[in-house]
């Protein structure tokens, strides 16, 4: 699933380290979601947009992979 999450993250200078402690998840399933190797479960997905302030539509985007 596309996903903005490297560009928030970038918006704010966090490290996939940073951002993986605050989801209380690895620096690797950072980096999978970011590359689109992974899809966060729903109750992550909802986590990661509280973690931004916004909503989860913000951050996944429906469309296939490219």
């Amino acid at each position: 699933m596309k996903n903005r999450l490297k560009v928030l993250r970038a918006e704010r200078d966090w490290t996939q380290e940073r951002l993986a402690t605050e989801l209380d998840v690895s620096r690797q399933t950072v980096n999978a979601i970011e590359t689109e190797k992974y899809d966060p479960s729903l109750p992550l997905a909802f986590k990661i947009a509280a973690t931004f302030g916004l909503h989860i539509e913000d951050i996944f985007l429906r469309g296939e992979r490219t």
